[in-house]
């Protein structure tokens, strides 16, 4: 059975806002949960003029708190800019708050440029990149020392320096925990770890099929997941025909080309995206971009993205789509959630 879930970056549109790309995020929450999509993901962005979401575990409790029973998460908590402890109380909060429905998805890329990952370091000394395997397993040990797993020790043996702390709200449950990715250190880490596994599809499909096989050759058990469990994220626009599709996503386009370009700033409109004047040198770089993505009709994007199932070995999709107009991307997963067969 496919399951499908939504990837959302907050996108802010040429000629829109912050605030309104936020309620956009909240209407497109109600729309996923009518149409039965499984969970809906909320990104952290930094010091950018393209995407609102900075703060994926404030959009958590707004989305959840305007939507009943889909499952809201973050994609991810980028944890380098946060102690354990920090990231592990706000996840009990929200899994307190609303209970069985909270993913917390953890990526170690900065989510931003490397000047701003400085300014958003936890201290003095940021935390060195190869500490990262360390802070998760910190934070899944205060994760489960919640439940009471840990004892009144707090899950660490006599003598750690954290032997006694535990993360409040104490209480049953925990957040579904997922690693995010765009190669092998992350699919390694979520193997080591006992993590459900997304892969970054849209991000770096040259990776291939290799960073979900090197996740399930790797996995071990965990008391969350005993056997691996992968997804991929998926860049896709519906359109009701196919010139319709590639119209909708040549905003995104350009706005990549501009990014590649290091001078991307809102989401250019569909007039701006099909009136620009592309250089020889640009022609081969959107076409190199229009093969990111999935396009098409209803029945093309499901032929395709099945077909990537396969190849992936993968029935679980993140869904990333982008377009100027809400009421565009709203109809896309419309779409898709028809050619599916979804239900709420």
């Amino acid at each position: 059975m496919v399951t499908l879930s939504i990837l959302d970056q907050s996108p802010i549109s040429n000629g829109s806002t912050a605030a309104e790309a936020l309620r956009n995020t909240i209407d497109l929450a109600k729309h996923a949960e009518r149409l039965g999509y499984q969970r809906y993901w909320l990104a952290e962005h930094h010091n950018t003029h393209s995407f609102a979401g900075s703060a994926p575990e404030v959009m958590i409790a707004a989305v959840a708190a305007a939507t009943e029973k889909i499952n809201v998460g973050s994609a991810g908590i980028m944890l380098p800019h946060y102690s354990p402890l920090k990231v592990a109380e706000l996840f009990r909060l929200l899994e307190t708050l609303y209970p069985g429905r909270i993913d917390l998805g953890l990526g170690r890329a900065p989510g931003s440029d490397q000047r701003t990952a400085r300014a958003l370091q936890p201290g003095p000394q940021a935390y060195p990149i190869d500490v990262f395997p360390q802070q998760v397993e910190l934070l899944i040990q205060f994760l489960e020392d919640s439940t009471g797993l840990g004892g009144e020790s707090g899950g660490f043996p006599v003598g750690h320096p954290y032997t006694g702390i535990h993360a409040t709200p104490r209480g049953p449950g925990l957040p579904n925990m997922w690693m995010l990715g765009s190669g092998g250190d992350g699919a390694i880490h979520a193997a080591q770890q006992g993590m459900a596994y997304c892969f970054a599809h849209f991000i770096n499909q040259d990776a291939g099929v290799a960073p979900l096989e090197l996740y399930r050759r790797n996995f071990k058990p965990s008391r969350q997941l005993s056997s691996p469990h992968g997804s991929i994220g998926v860049s896709v626009t519906v359109g009701a025909t196919e010139e319709d599709a590639r119209r909708l996503s040549a905003p995104r386009n350009l706005w990549v080309l501009h990014l590649l370009q290091n001078r991307a700033g809102a989401f250019p409109s569909l007039e701006e995206a099909l009136a620009y004047n592309f250089s020889e040198e640009e022609k081969v770089m959107l076409r190199a971009i229009e093969k990111r993505g999935i396009v098409g009709t209803p029945e093309q994007v499901r032929g395709k993205l099945l077909a990537l199932g396969q190849e992936y070995g993968v029935d679980d999709f993140v869904i990333l789509t982008i377009t100027h107009d809400h009421a565009d991307r709203v109809k896309s997963y419309e779409l898709l959630a028809d050619a599916f067969g979804l239900t709420a």
